[in-house]
């Protein structure tokens, strides 16, 4: 049998079997193709989309799409380096190691392994021996220096989404050498995390680097009859709508602003209000600055526009003076801006105060739980009263209160990054609608209790 395989850390054996030729690897490359499935095949051949995803129900064969793409970016990057991430150390060796193995046997492909001081394969090509990195998503900064022809990640939904919204920038700047650049990622999809962001939201579908392909588990011909069948009897429909279908579903215990909906609260019908002073729901956050603009009319709020991603609050309420248009500005930030600078010269609340505009920040924040609640109260109260609108050009906002959800603590989620403008939200209207500041006569500040 044509291949070779090195021993943990020893040095590779020097003599190994001929490497199929050029006109070989041709070959091999096609047979790899004819037995894959069409879900499978079309992730495998697309090598001209920069950023192509997969999402899968479990058993759909997502694994051995990602060691198929390996085999075939290699042939297609023939001297050149690639790696393969796995969310953490010891499912490159319980996972990828024990199927890419099996599949280089299979299709009789010639390579070396080396496990120290991090494991990695070369394949023996006719154009070079090919190198494979196999490296952990959450040591991502292991690759940094590297030149890269390609990436492939595994289960990336698995990884904290912050690691992987970091990671994932930092792992394209990689990509830099190579006939075919491209990052590959895969996972059932675990709510509305990493990959929904990447490739779900209304912004990723219009962009032309990235392609989302689903593979449903009937897909897999090669599963047993019952598999399907046991998976329907131990999951209730929402979760099998990601793990059968690979379709993005909350799998969390329950979205938080739960009253939101679309029919009921975007609008594209907005009035005449730029006599109006904006109110103006601000969440600190260093590079990722998050406001929402709104207008009160009379008891009800009116969300026109929104600032999401400023870098630092200089460069947001610089965003805020332009779109204010010389009207007053009221200001909801988060209270700890007072103590805090994204910029470490002056408290991020006292920014906001050098550009002229009021501030309306308690001492300190509210409870989570109220601000919640104040939101839902506005979104519809107990007499069906809907008094929040939310303009449609909003996208960001709109997405968020449609998505965040709790955790199984019972916390709203912080980890998958719809929780910023929702805080901003939450600031203006529990200042400014919420039973427990709301104010008799006109401007007397009385708390009720």
């Amino acid at each position: 049998m044509p291949l070779l395989t090195g021993l943990t850390d020893a040095e590779p054996l020097l003599a190994f079997a001929t490497p199929p030729t050029q006109e070989g690897t041709v070959e091999l490359v096609e047979r790899i193709k004819s037995d894959l499935h069409p879900g499978q095949l079309a992730f495998v051949e697309d090598q001209t989309t920069e950023i192509i995803g997969l999402s899968a129900g479990y058993g759909a064969g997502k694994t051995r799409s990602l060691v198929a793409k390996a085999v075939v970016l290699s042939a297609s990057n023939q001297g050149f380096i690639g790696c393969v991430m796995e969310p953490t150390g010891p499912l490159i060796r319980d996972i990828w190691q024990t199927d890419f193995e099996a599949f280089l046997e299979q299709y009789e492909i010639p390579y070396t392994f080396r496990a120290s001081p991090l494991p990695e394969y070369v394949l023996h090509l006719p154009g070079g021996d090919t190198k494979i990195l196999c490296r952990s998503f959450e040591n991502w900064s292991r690759i940094i220096g590297l030149n890269l022809a390609w990436v492939l990640a595994d289960e990336i939904d698995t990884v904290t989404p912050s690691i992987a919204e970091k990671a994932f920038p930092k792992i394209l700047g990689r990509l830099r050498s190579g006939n075919v650049r491209q990052f590959g990622a895969a996972s059932t999809p675990e709510g509305f995390r990493w990959m929904w962001n990447t490739f779900g939201t209304e912004q990723a579908q219009q962009r032309k680097d990235r392609k989302l392909i689903k593979m449903r588990t009937a897909d897999n011909p090669h599963l047993p009859q019952d598999f399907i069948e046991r998976l329907e009897a131990n999951y209730d429909p929402s979760l099998l709508k990601a793990y059968l279908f690979g379709e993005f579903c909350n799998l969390t215990t329950g979205q938080v602003y739960d009253r939101f909906d679309r029919t009921k609260h975007v609008t594209t019908d907005i009035p005449d209000v730029s006599d109006e002073p904006l109110r103006i729901g601000v969440d600190f956050n260093i590079g990722n600055m998050s406001a929402v603009i709104g207008v009160r009319l009379g008891n009800k709020l009116l969300l026109i526009d929104e600032i999401s991603g400023a870098h630092d609050t200089d460069a947001m309420a610089q965003q805020i003076q332009q779109r204010a248009e010389g009207r007053k500005v009221y200001v909801y930030p988060d209270a700890s801006g007072g103590n805090r600078s994204t910029n470490a010269s002056r408290t991020d609340i006292q920014i906001l105060e050098t550009y002229g505009f009021s501030n309306q920040s308690p001492k300190a924040n509210p409870p989570v739980r109220d601000r919640v609640a104040s939101v839902q109260a506005l979104l519809e109260n107990g007499k069906g009263e809907v008094r929040l609108q939310v303009a449609a050009n909003c996208k960001r906002t709109i997405e968020c209160l449609e998505l965040q959800s709790y955790t199984e603590s019972g916390d709203p989620d912080k980890d998958a990054g719809y929780d910023h403008m929702n805080d901003a939200l939450g600031y203006l209207i529990y200042r400014d609608f919420s039973m427990l500041n709301a104010r008799a006569g006109r401007g007397t500040g009385i708390r009720l209790y």
